[in-house]
């Protein structure tokens, strides 16, 4: 299973970003996939996922209304659209996949393959 984050970059309060997760390795059809984040001094934190069998999506409270998860499993890819940025949102952003059904998707422990991360920066 292989992941790998691309989009990260410095952008200003306010603005957006798209984030993309490209995935082998496995059916990602067949995969719960999502998105966490850390910030320096922080634990890793839950963004969104998507659950793999019913496809329900799941977001962290303090992204609810401003992010955006999406999977298009024809090209093996997972996106987070990420709009109304604040400097709080500074973080590295990894994508992450199971394959079983997550009890607690948000949180870090429930995952057991992760990308090697993309540093989302968030600063006037």
């Amino acid at each position: 299973v292989q992941l790998v984050e691309s989009g990260g970059g410095l952008v200003q309060p306010g603005g957006s970003l798209s984030l993309s997760c490209a995935t082998s390795g496995f059916t990602l059809e067949s995969y719960a996939v999502g998105w966490f984040r850390q910030a320096p001094g922080k634990e890793r934190e839950g963004v969104s996922v998507i659950s793999s069998n019913d496809g329900k999506i799941y977001y962290g409270e303090d992204v609810k209304g401003r992010f955006t998860i999406s999977r298009d499993d024809a090209k093996n890819s997972v996106t987070l659209q990420m709009n109304s940025l604040k400097p709080e949102d500074t973080a590295v952003y990894y994508c992450v996949a199971d394959p079983f059904v997550v009890v607690a998707p948000l949180s870090a422990a429930e995952w057991e393959y992760w990308g090697q991360g993309t540093q989302v920066t968030v600063s006037s």
